[in-house]
């Protein structure tokens, strides 16, 4: 009897050991596992409407649009593409993919760890309270903080226009994924530290500087926007870079040069 007794009292004396190896283990299982991806079936006619809507993709050879197509199935394989008071349809799905993957098309590997989920609204919207209704429906697109960490949330006609309208330096989509590359790490400031070479930081905030000075003089053809913070100059001329490269190249070079070496491609060659 008085063995059982302290063998009870062994286990009562460990139990907090016990706690905490479980929850050391649980830990590691939530750390480590990997959810199996989620199969991604492409539309039939996925191909032509790449090909009618993204310049960018119609710009490449078979090899790369094979990439780049694998490229948006593994996005779309782990954020999901939800409507609010909208419907989502196969080219909005690959439009949002493609806004997605043209960043990061010149590396290796990329996953937006920090997007789980986008949202389409059927206008513009109230970015303070993300209403598609309401007095300050002007808000085309943004990346959520808070619970809407994870989210993004874009206005569906700017989401189909920034690839439409082939002569436009605007692309909403692009401008909020460049946001989340921005912002991988830590802040959206304009300087994307992940991206860019450390030896090139201080040539690329002389050109921010440089350019948002000339912008706020009307002396560029860089969207006014851009000036508003060095995050949106950057955003803004990532958009300028990917839709009109070769305008960009002709009229920002050095920015051009600096901004192929960030997203690690020249979209003037692919």
């Amino acid at each position: 009897m008085q063995v059982c007794t302290t063998f009870v009292s062994d286990i009562i004396d460990m139990a907090p050991i016990i706690v905490l190896i479980a929850l050391i283990l649980l830990i590691v299982f939530f750390v480590f596992y990997k959810r199996p991806k989620k199969k991604v079936f492409l539309p039939e006619n996925f191909r032509e409407i790449l090909t009618k809507n993204v310049s960018y993709y119609h710009k490449l050879d078979e090899k790369n649009k094979e990439k780049f197509e694998e490229k948006i199935k593994d996005f779309l394989s782990y954020v999901r593409i939800d409507g609010i008071d909208t419907t989502v349809e196969d080219i909005d799905r690959l439009l949002v993919a493609s806004a997605a993957v043209i960043p990061i098309f010149g590396f290796k590997k990329w996953k937006y760890n920090n997007l789980r989920n986008v949202l389409l609204y059927p206008a513009s919207f109230n970015r303070e309270e993300f209403l598609a209704s309401g007095y300050e429906k002007n808000t085309l697109g943004m990346i959520g903080n808070g619970p809407m960490q994870r989210v993004m949330i874009l206005s569906k006609p700017a989401l189909r226009g920034g690839f439409m309208n082939k002569e436009s330096r605007a692309n909403t989509g692009i401008h909020e994924f460049v946001h989340l590359l921005d912002k991988e790490d830590g802040e959206v400031d304009g300087l994307p530290e992940v991206l860019l070479n450390r030896k090139y930081n201080s040539k690329w905030i002389e050109q921010m500087n440089k350019n948002i000075g000339m912008i706020l003089q009307e002396n560029s053809d860089i969207s006014h926007y851009g000036a508003t913070n060095k995050a949106e100059f950057f955003a803004v001329t990532s958009e300028y870079f990917f839709n009109l490269p070769e305008l960009f190249k002709e009229n920002h070079p050095e920015l051009f040069e600096l901004m192929g070496l960030i997203f690690n491609q020249d979209p003037t060659n692919l």
